[in-house]
């Protein structure tokens, strides 16, 4: 049974591991690389980004994949709007000729990596968010989400409005929403990636 933590903890585990342990560009370039080698990546990819740390290791998924030849492209849904560790990856991308957008074509893309909420998202889902996760839903593409499923809940995985992922990577450690609520709905497939965050709290295991 896989082990399970709440946001809170996630964060506090997050914050702690980057006070003591891993600088965190580092723990955001981890995580990135985490993602990216889960994927059989297929060009074009769409990485489509908001603007927190979920955009950030997107932003690093988008400079590997540059690196590698894959042809991609990021699609910025929230303009100037970056964590301080986002935009230095973002601008990274930048420098590497990466292609940055406002508006993708997304059922040009064979590949679609969704960066636009984290495990820290709660409420409603607003635009320009709103639209993003309906044409992913609607691309039929191959659509990968970054540590949850945007729309989803971290913690009761519930939502209203949700991206559907064939495949999910959690980073850290599983949060409760990755089985609670629409999850079953939401992943087709999931997996974990252990990127060196020390949990700081109390764990769960769920069936």
């Amino acid at each position: 049974m896989p082990v399970c933590v709440s946001t809170e903890v996630m964060r506090e585990s997050d914050r702690w591991t980057i006070e003591h342990l891993v600088p965190s560009k580092e723990l955001m370039e981890r995580a990135g690389k985490a993602i990216f080698e889960q994927v059989k990546w297929q060009a074009p990819v769409g990485i489509i980004c908001g603007k927190g740390n979920n955009a950030g290791d997107g932003f690093v998924v988008a400079s590997l994949l540059k690196d590698q030849g894959i042809d991609c492209e990021i699609v910025l849904l929230f303009e100037n709007s970056f964590s301080d560790d986002g935009r230095y990856f973002y601008e990274k991308c930048i420098e590497k000729g990466v292609r940055t957008t406002t508006r993708g074509n997304y059922d040009d893309y064979k590949t679609i990596l969704d960066c636009i909420f984290g495990t820290g998202f709660k409420g409603e889902v607003k635009e320009p968010a709103k639209t993003a996760i309906e044409k992913i839903n609607s691309s039929g593409v191959y659509v990968v989400s970054a540590d949850i499923n945007s729309g989803l809940n971290g913690d009761t995985g519930l939502g209203d409005l949700y991206v559907k992922s064939d495949l999910t990577v959690s980073i850290g450690t599983y949060k409760y929403g990755h089985f609670l609520g629409c999850a079953k709905d939401a992943m087709k497939d999931k997996v974990n990636c252990d990127i060196g965050i020390k949990i700081i709290g109390p764990t769960n295991e769920l069936d």
